[in-house]
């Protein structure tokens, strides 16, 4: 090999090596990112698992386990490249593969499932199961109390902390049927008192004015955006950032399986001159045509 060659291989190897340092810099930094939305600090998790479908959260799950493997991966890979043996390359590469796989099917799942979150799914759940009754049939129904209970705790903790009401306004209590306004009367509780003004110390300031819906004393805005808002976010981030470090990792693979063939190529190059015949007059007289040969193709 010549010293101009021998200088591009290693140049090639040590962007390789750079290229899969970054891949574990990206997971790491994926890792952070799942697990700062698994852990839920807003309590939406209730309000997406009552609507059936989660398929958010289990993509998260599954971008936290990819995030992890490809930071393991991407250091054996930097040591498979500089050891350069081919069973070792080719494990790697597998292993890639597999995680790449995993992390389509993250991205996919977080980007495609962020636009179920519109504001008439949160108003029907919030309608029907919000001050809701409890059932009795224990305990086939655990179910249904830790949806009913978390629902009515997450919608008093929104209206409360988010100066809000309601999914659009205080005006989804009135217009629609729902238990809360089974329960009470539209003269005494038209909606929640968490709709009304609070001073510091938790107490309504004023509760007639908020009854027959005077601003400031009724919070006019609805909660859908303090709700939806951190989910689609932290969905988009989820997708999008794993669709950026697939396009990076496929790069990175394209370049590895590159180097395996080249050392494929090198292998059948040795392999044909050490079983095939060479042409007698290019050897000198004391060196074996094979060695001669043999010894340009390592050189």
């Amino acid at each position: 090999m010549t010293p101009d060659l021998d200088t591009k291989d290693r140049c090639f190897r040590a962007l390789l090596i750079q290229g899969n340092l970054v891949i574990a810099c990206c997971g790491i930094a994926l890792m952070a990112m799942c697990i700062f939305f698994i852990s839920d600090r807003a309590g939406l998790y209730v309000l997406v698992y009552a609507t059936g479908n989660d398929s958010i959260w289990r993509g998260a799950w599954i971008g936290l386990f990819t995030g992890f493997a490809l930071f393991c991966t991407s250091i054996f890979g930097m040591h498979a490249i500089v050891v350069s043996k081919r069973n070792i390359l080719l494990a790697y590469i597998l292993l890639m593969v597999i995680i790449y796989a995993f992390e389509v099917a993250s991205a996919i799942t977080a980007a495609t499932h962020k636009d179920w979150f519109v504001p008439d799914l949160f108003l029907k759940q919030m309608l029907q199961n919000y001050n809701k009754p409890l059932p009795d049939n224990l305990p086939s129904t655990q179910d249904q109390i830790y949806v009913i209970n978390g629902i009515t705790e997450a919608w008093n903790r929104f209206m409360t902390e988010s100066k809000c009401c309601g999914v659009y306004g205080p005006e989804d209590w009135v217009k629609y049927e729902s238990h809360f306004r089974q329960q009470n009367t539209d003269a005494d509780h038209p909606w929640p008192r968490q709709c009304c003004q609070q001073d510091a110390m938790g107490t309504i300031s004023h509760l007639e004015a908020c009854k027959i819906g005077v601003s400031p004393f009724l919070h006019a805005q609805g909660c859908y955006d303090y709700i939806a808002g951190p989910l689609i976010r932290h969905s988009f981030g989820v997708s999008w950032f794993g669709f950026a470090i697939l396009c990076w990792t496929f790069f990175v693979i394209l370049g590895v399986i590159f180097q395996d063939l080249k050392k494929i190529a090198k292998t059948n190059t040795i392999i044909t001159i050490l079983f095939c015949r060479p042409q007698k007059k290019q050897c000198l007289p004391h060196v074996s045509c094979q060695s001669y040969y043999l010894n340009k193709v390592m050189n």
